[in-house]
């Protein structure tokens, strides 16, 4: 019989949450074609830096697309094989995606700010809320963030302040850091990491 103080559990571990169109790539807005996805300047970098300090890297992504009938979830899936091919040149991934099929009007438990979709990775990875992050570009992110005690970090990109600064103000919700690219949000998480 196995002695039970010899098995020890697995530590959690910390996760960068990201948001996916608009924070990975540019939203163009229901996007399908996986030809059509790049990446913004600085992604790879930054996600290279977040796993060389043992960050998984979490994709979160709300895609009401599929609910709508304007594309399938093979064709989400196939989005995000192209964004770690993508990835490759810079020897990083995302570790894993978890998306909402479901539109607003469905007020299902995976459509962030909802927080369903990060407790099934929480459940799925072994991940420690405590010290992980997210990291995303609209309030929504930020709201699902505080809601889990996450660290939260908005990325204002130059020219989308002004729309931004006034949906941060209609909820109310304050991110602890803002950066207007990518690498800039990772690099100030890492710095209170």
């Amino acid at each position: 019989m196995p002695d039970p103080t010899s098995a020890r559990a697995s530590p959690l571990r910390r996760a960068l949450f990201v948001d996916r169109d608009g924070t990975l790539n540019p939203d163009l807005h229901y996007l399908k074609e996986a030809d059509r996805v790049e990446l913004y300047a600085g992604v790879g970098a930054g996600l290279a830096l977040a796993h060389a300090h043992d960050y998984l890297v979490v994709c979160v992504t709300n895609q009401s697309g599929i609910e709508r009938g304007l594309y399938t979830r093979e064709e989400v899936e196939q989005i995000h094989v192209r964004i770690n091919e993508l990835l490759q040149p810079y020897r990083t991934q995302v570790d894993a995606f978890y998306y909402c099929p479901h539109a607003p009007e469905s007020n299902c438990r995976c459509r962030k700010p909802a927080t369903g979709l990060f407790e099934d990775a929480q459940r799925d990875l072994g991940i420690d809320f405590g010290p992980s992050a997210i990291l995303g570009d609209r309030p929504l992110d930020i709201q699902a963030g505080v809601r889990l005690g996450l660290l939260t970090a908005l990325v204002v990109p130059p020219g989308h302040e002004t729309t931004l600064t006034s949906e941060v103000r209609s909820t109310g919700v304050r991110p602890d850091l803002v950066a207007s690219t990518f690498l800039g949000a990772v690099l100030r998480v890492l710095a209170r990491g």
